[in-house]
């Protein structure tokens, strides 16, 4: 058996090597090293790019939530500290007067009460109309069908200035001037296009074999709309309804041209508390903080759809 012998550089003679057999080297361990450098390194930027998206989340809720908060706290405030120049953030002397008079006076009520029915009867009607538009649009793939889509979505960019006078025209020539049928109808013109817009996403994340399977176990057209594909896009219809919802709760302009006494909406009431000195800052807050309380409440209730909505279209198989 030859036994090699190496020279070490400072004249030593290392152990002698056998044949045949593989010196011991450290590049295994020096790799591993390398290797472990990196992880530390991915990590440590994985850390930094979390941290910084968490910072750009807070500060983006301070810049979404100030005014909330403001508004909040504004409605506890005194009268005199409503309008105290520079303002303050915290009321100086909590308060619950303006609560009572912003419930206790006439006509608030009745606002309520309209506003609910009014975005419950736009909701539906929404829904109603663009969940069977959106099903054909996507599942018929048609020319026509890809051209309404479009056309829906160009008009909601129409400003509602634009068709406010004549809309409030047209349904006092129907003798619908003043009452919630009316002014639901007209916030429909501006959530129905968006609702199409947004089940037609939805319903392209459905595949399309699970209409042929029940089909095949008998169902008809509607039939597998109705008992597979609407409880799938569920969520959808959840965050459809929210959008739909909301754009009747919050809008202002068609509700103060179409409607006087009867049928007056929450934030045309909001907008007429004035006195003789101005406007009334700690009713207003008041009132308005108690117009969020239904729409939080409502997003909560709905969350767990909303989310299942919103992720509907991630994973398609």
């Amino acid at each position: 058996m030859r036994v090699a012998e190496r020279t070490t550089h400072d004249g030593g003679t290392p152990p002698p090597v056998v044949a045949g057999t593989s010196v011991p080297t450290t590049t295994g361990s020096s790799g591993r090293q390398r290797r472990g450098v990196n992880r530390e390194g991915l990590e440590a930027g994985r850390r930094s790019t979390r941290t910084l998206l968490w910072v750009l989340l807070a500060a983006a809720m301070v810049l979404y939530g100030f005014p909330f908060l403001y508004l909040l706290f504004t409605s506890f405030k005194t009268p005199i500290d409503t309008i105290a120049v520079p303002p303050t953030i915290l009321p100086r002397e909590w308060t619950l007067e303006n609560y009572t008079n912003a419930l206790g006076r006439s006509g608030v009520l009745a606002s309520f009460i309209n506003s609910i029915q009014t975005a419950i009867i736009s909701t539906v009607l929404s829904l109603v109309l663009a969940v069977p538009a959106a099903y054909g649009i996507t599942r018929y793939q048609t020319l026509s069908g890809r051209i309404f889509i479009m056309a829906a979505l160009v008009t909601r960019m129409v400003p509602p200035v634009a068709i406010g006078i004549p809309l409030a025209s047209m349904m006092a020539a129907v003798g619908l001037s003043d009452t919630p049928i009316a002014l639901s109808i007209a916030h429909t013109t501006i959530s129905l296009p968006l609702s199409i817009w947004l089940m037609s996403s939805f319903f392209e994340a459905v595949p399309k074999d699970l209409e042929e399977a029940a089909t095949v176990d008998g169902c008809s057209r509607l039939g597998a709309l109705w008992r597979v594909v609407i409880p799938v896009v569920s969520g959808g219809i959840a965050v459809t309804a929210i959008f739909a919802f909301l754009a009747s709760w919050n809008e202002f302009l068609f509700a103060l041209l179409m409607t006087a006494i009867r049928s007056q909406t929450t934030p045309v009431v909001i907008a007429n508390f004035q006195t003789q000195f101005g406007l009334d800052w700690g009713s207003m807050t008041a009132l308005a903080a108690v117009y969020s309380i239904p729409v939080i409440l409502l997003t909560l209730l709905l969350q767990r759809k909303i989310v299942a909505g919103m992720t509907l279209g991630a994973v398609k198989g």
